[in-house]
């Protein structure tokens, strides 16, 4: 399965190593159906999605910089065809 690697600009620690690289799969209907009964709301569930594709912790997620969410969130938007101009 298709992944984009998305470089930290502020690498967090999971599991007591250094992480400046995020490998995103591809989202599946499955992932999607998983991330949207895991939480209360679209931020929950948003990050539920990014924990799953990259393979780490939804604590993890909550550790990224707001910067790289962003990243994140861009890379995650252009699997669903969505851009800054169509979005």
């Amino acid at each position: 399965m298709s992944k984009t690697t998305i470089t930290l600009d502020h690498p967090i620690t999971i599991d007591g190593a250094k992480v400046s690289e995020l490998a995103i799969r591809r989202p599946t209907v499955k992932d999607m159906r998983v991330a949207k009964n895991s939480g209360k709301n679209d931020a929950d569930q948003e990050i539920a999605l990014i924990a799953n594709l990259a393979q780490i912790a939804p604590a993890d997620v909550d550790n990224l910089d707001i910067a790289d969410f962003v990243k994140v969130q861009k890379v995650l938007q252009g699997f669903f065809g969505l851009s800054e101009t169509t979005a």
